[in-house]
């Protein structure tokens, strides 16, 4: 299993006797980098609700592995009880986070190889699933690396680039999706200025984004979200690079808390405005962006996280929603591993699963 870490991304992976995985505890970065152990599904549960990992991406990695893991754990012969077992640990992971697709889209692609595989010996279908749960991870690292080369198509040299929550290798494989034009232009001699929003309340941006790029040698500049509108009205930004969790149809995109209010501003501002993600994020069953559920998370995460002491009083009230929709109509364009899509998105996404089919 360490050749296949040396090839794969090491943010997810599987331990050594391939029966674990191993995720980087991002809520300990940027001071730390821990290595949490994930052997049982509660604990798989507790890292993606924790947002011990995150990031759309890697969230459905996670799922993956995760599921072939409790699947080797199963002691079953026949596979109908097997299976019944399955779908248990598969509801249980699912019910983790509820707006981020990769993660039910992931489960749900683990299930059909199950499912597809009924006729062949339990031992064997769990094997074909740590097959499967290697692909996904596999294929995420090259739409990645393809995204941001159809997002890089659209920098120049020496742009200005701001971005909100985190899209990077943490949050998927490699480059990642939002920031991952500028790791790749970089690597080509290409010089941005990036600005990273440090995205209240969990500071995605502060403890993330910026770790990332800093360490990668990208000149990025760290500003609290409400500093967007001066750092665009000052000409310091030529366009806006965003990640996504879900993409509805019409091509509406729900993404961290404060990502509305960023497209907002960079209308007003004659900036364009670019959610990059891979099609496995877009939902063609989700209509737009009403129907898309918006998890709300602990109050204290506003009122006392990351602080010595409490900053507001304990009978104050916390509205705390983790996402927010994007209008898809203050979106220039939505990048995928596929191309590059304007709208109108109801055309424009569909076609890209049509070619899929084809």
């Amino acid at each position: 299993m360490r050749e296949k870490r040396e090839i794969l991304a090491d943010n997810v992976h599987l331990s050594e006797d391939g029966k674990c995985v191993v995720i980087i505890d991002q809520r300990a970065l940027p001071n730390e980098v821990i290595e949490l152990t994930l052997s049982t599904a509660k604990e798989m549960y507790d890292a993606i609700k924790s947002l011990a990992v995150r990031g759309a991406p890697a969230i459905g990695i996670c799922a993956g592995y995760s599921l072939y893991c409790l699947a080797q754990q199963i002691d079953a012969a026949d596979f109908e009880t097997f299976y019944a077992q399955l779908v248990k640990d598969k509801a249980y992971l699912d019910s983790s986070r509820p707006t981020a697709v990769n993660l039910s889209w992931a489960l749900n692609r683990m299930e059909k190889l199950v499912l597809d595989n009924r006729d062949k010996e339990v031992e064997e279908i769990v094997r074909l699933m740590g097959v499967e749960a290697e692909n996904i991870q596999r294929e995420d690292i090259e739409m990645c690396r393809k995204i941001s080369e159809y997002g890089l198509s659209l920098l120049k040299n020496g742009d200005g680039v701001l971005t909100h929550c985190n899209a990077g290798p943490l949050a998927t494989s490699r480059y990642g999706t939002a920031i991952g034009p500028m790791l790749l232009g970089h690597e080509r001699g290409m010089q941005f200025h990036v600005f990273s929003d440090e995205t209240r309340p969990l500071l995605q941006g502060a403890r993330l984004t910026s770790y990332e790029l800093q360490k990668a040698g990208v000149d990025v500049t760290l500003i609290c979200d409400n500093m967007a509108s001066l750092v665009m009205k000052n000409g310091w930004v030529q366009a806006c690079f965003v990640g996504c969790d879900r993409i509805a149809a019409n091509g509406d995109a729900a993404n961290k808390i404060g990502t509305s209010g960023v497209a907002i501003l960079a209308k007003h501002y004659g900036i364009p405005m670019y959610v990059l993600g891979p099609t496995s994020t877009i939902d063609m069953n989700c209509k737009s962006g009403d129907e898309i559920v918006i998890e709300l998370r602990d109050e204290d995460e506003i009122r006392s996280k990351f602080y010595e002491k409490p900053m507001a009083l304990r009978e104050v009230k916390c509205y705390n929603p983790a996402f927010d929709v994007t209008d898809h109509e203050l979106i220039t364009a939505i990048i995928t591993e596929k191309g590059i899509c304007r709208a109108p998105y109801t055309e424009s996404l569909a076609k890209l699963f049509e070619s899929t089919a084809e």
